[in-house]
């Protein structure tokens, strides 16, 4: 999810667009494929020297009493410091390269660690759960509270990169996932997906045109819900030719439906007991943005095993809803935004100089850290083939798996601390009385439709998953 204000623009933009050799490097999505596939390859090299990523990936530990937390603080500072300098120099290169000012990048990233620190050694609190104290949503609320009390300059928006850490963090995520089980449960997930994408755009489109919103106001603002929220929204309003104005105000909304759920799904969850993967479906199918999406998930998966009524574990939602989420609607974004244009150079009454779209815009379009997910999947599935199960469990997960989703829920904690950080309510509020409408009528479709085909439909696929 993108943030509702751009934060400090890069120090410089090319003339014109790249060639496709220099997107490799120009791009934030393929910076982000290149550090989480750089990470996992780390961990299998170290892992295949006898040694681990486990030293680097330092979290806090588990504590009832403060005196226990600051020991294990004191015992671990050396690490704690190695690691923010790691964090700080891969993702500093990136953005660098990216042409954002490591002047303004470092010393707002180093608040981001402070407070990821902070928020991660809360979760550990023994008491967390029964409090609700889950990281996601305290990060987030942290994050809104520093931001719209006016506790920090703009100035160090330059580190709240939403959409780098949460990509980063999904490829990471990929190394957590056999690739088997997304070639099993993928296609029911693409089904899903589909379904209730179709329906809720259509919703959206409709009630907005009703209202007088425009067929590229209403297209933007359907794609934002039906697909993957702000990265949708802004591949379509330029695929379809909307006024800049108009992506602006579908970006605030969709951002505001998205921390919204946030809180609702989960607690809804919560109330009626929903198994741990039938719950990362349906918010997985009912979230418009994947930050959001993986916080609510990561509260509910907390809950599983812990609060008496919800089975299944922590594992089964976050991959439930990574499989609805990115493999089920992300991958779609091309070909949204390639078909919206076609309508729109076609049926629509055209304005400007809007050029027939081309078939290589699916690819344009296409979210490359997809394809750093199913490499990490694919790397770490090849490796534990070799492997008998108790042997993977014994060896494999402690000193290669364990590790890299340490590092992963450290870069989702950076992204949930930086939606927080980076929102600000009153930019939010000026979206207007008929997009908020037109989104609400497709939220309720949204969340009604994914619920049903979640918890009945294909209830028992995300019950075993």
């Amino acid at each position: 999810m993108e943030n509702a204000v751009a934060p400090s623009e890069p120090t410089h933009s090319p003339a014109r667009a790249p060639a496709w050799w220099r997107e490799l490097w120009t791009r934030e999505d393929w910076w982000s494929v290149w550090l989480g596939l750089g990470i996992v390859l780390l961990g299998y090299e170290l892992y295949a020297r006898g040694s681990s990523l486990g030293w680097i990936a330092v979290t806090p530990g588990k504590w009832s009493e403060p005196a226990q937390l600051t020991h294990d603080f004191a015992a671990k500072a050396p690490r704690y410091l190695a690691q923010f300098a790691l964090w700080a120099a891969v993702l500093g290169l990136a953005l660098r390269t990216l042409g954002y000012r490591l002047r303004e990048f470092i010393p707002a990233f180093a608040l981001i660690y402070v407070l990821a620190v902070l928020v991660f050694a809360l979760g550990q609190w023994t008491q967390a759960s029964h409090y609700n104290l889950e990281p996601p949503l305290v990060a987030l609320l942290l994050g809104l509270a520093l931001s719209n009390l006016g506790l920090l300059p703009r100035q160090l928006d330059a580190g709240f990169r939403v959409e780098f850490y949460i990509k980063t963090g999904i490829v990471l995520l990929g190394a957590t996932l056999p690739f088997t089980l997304i070639v099993w449960a993928g296609p029911v997930a693409i089904l899903q997906a589909s379904i209730v994408s179709l329906a809720t755009f259509l919703v959206i489109y409709l009630v907005g045109v009703r209202l007088g919103l425009g067929n590229r106001f209403a297209a933007t603002l359907g794609a934002g819900g039906a697909v993957c929220g702000v990265s949708a929204a802004i591949a379509v309003s330029a695929a379809v030719g909307a006024r800049k104005e108009d992506a602006s105000v579908a970006i605030s909304t969709v951002i505001l439906w998205a921390i919204v759920m946030i809180f609702v799904l989960p607690l809804a969850a919560r109330y009626l007991q929903l198994p741990a993967g039938i719950a990362g479906a349906w918010i997985g199918t009912s979230e418009f943005a994947d930050a959001a999406g993986l916080a609510a998930a990561q509260a509910y998966g907390n809950l599983a095993g812990s609060v008496p009524g919800i089975t299944g574990s922590a594992d089964q939602t976050l991959a439930a809803f990574t499989l609805m989420k990115v493999v089920g609607r992300d991958v779609w974004i091309g070909i949204w935004a390639f078909v919206l244009a076609i309508v729109a150079t076609t049926r629509w009454e055209r304005s400007g100089s809007q050029q027939e779209p081309g078939a290589a815009q699916i690819w344009v379009r296409f979210p490359k850290f997809v394809l750093g997910f199913l490499g990490a999947s694919l790397l770490v599935t090849w490796l534990a083939s070799g492997y008998s199960l108790s042997d993977y469990n014994r060896h494999v997960v402690p000193d290669l798996v364990a590790p890299i989703k340490d590092l992963r829920t450290w870069a989702f904690i950076f992204c949930f601390l930086s939606i927080g950080l980076s929102t600000r309510v009153r930019d939010l509020v000026h979206a207007g009385v008929r997009p908020m409408v037109a989104f609400a009528a497709g939220v309720l479709v949204n969340v009604v439709l994914g619920f049903a085909l979640s918890v009945w439909v294909f209830a028992a696929h995300w019950r075993n998953l």
